[in-house]
């Protein structure tokens, strides 16, 4: 009696990777307006005065 050959590794992999898993456009242009987003609030928040001024210090007493 002949019993079926399984599938390799790789074609178990690639059989599952086949499905619905992964973004499709439209979660890719969410998810890259939330990166932009987060990105902006960031930059101001590491550009505003305060922030800067701890920054520096703390610079400033490392290299010192």
């Amino acid at each position: 009696m002949q019993g079926t050959v399984k599938p390799s590794w790789g074609e178990q992999f690639a059989t599952r990777m086949r499905g619905e898993s992964g973004m499709s456009t439209a979660e890719y242009a969410v998810g890259t307006l939330a990166a932009v987003a987060f990105a902006g609030v960031l930059l101001k928040v590491l550009t505003s005065g305060p922030v800067q001024s701890a920054l520096s210090d703390l610079i400033e007493r490392a290299l010192s």
